[in-house]
């Protein structure tokens, strides 16, 4: 597999230049980051959300990062939780399995962004496989990010 053609599709549209960063197979984000020796913090991942309506929602925050459903749940004034992995395979067939590009855009869907991440000045992200990552600069970052949410939703994970 290579880049998601969603997202190659999406960024090509929306004439956003990105750099690949080829690096041996991993099976998560922070393998990947591991692999291609990229700081964990500058590595996005997507987590797959659902509220009680069935509502999906693209929550994309550091790799290193653990998700805050009461940060969310809070200031969204919802109920979300994770969405089951088959339902996540399903929607991003795609991609391979855990490598979800983190650009909502690009799969119709609502995205939230943690704020951390508009502090960086070039974010890695998974292109769809478990071998590519993407480099996008901080301005370009932003027009991925236009339609979405930015807060605070997310906390380092500690040892």
């Amino acid at each position: 597999m290579s880049i998601s053609t969603r997202l190659d599709s999406y960024l090509t549209t929306n004439n956003i230049p990105y750099q690949v960063i080829e690096h041996d197979h991993s099976a998560s984000s922070i393998g990947s980051a591991i692999m291609a020796k990229i700081p964990l913090n500058q590595i996005a991942k997507a987590v797959i959300l659902k509220d009680h309506e069935g509502r999906k929602l693209m929550a994309v925050l550091p790799a290193k990062n653990k998700i805050s459903f009461s940060a969310i749940n809070d200031n969204l004034m919802g109920s979300y939780q994770l969405l089951k992995e088959q339902e996540v395979y399903k929607m991003f067939s795609d991609c391979e399995h855990g490598a979800i590009p983190p650009v909502g855009d690009a799969f119709n869907m609502h995205m939230i962004c943690d704020e951390v991440l508009d502090q960086l000045d070039y974010i890695y992200i998974e292109a769809g496989d478990h071998r590519k990552l993407l480099r996008i600069s901080h301005e370009d970052y932003k027009k991925i990010a236009a339609n979405s949410r930015h807060l605070r939703f997310s906390s380092e994970l500690t040892h």
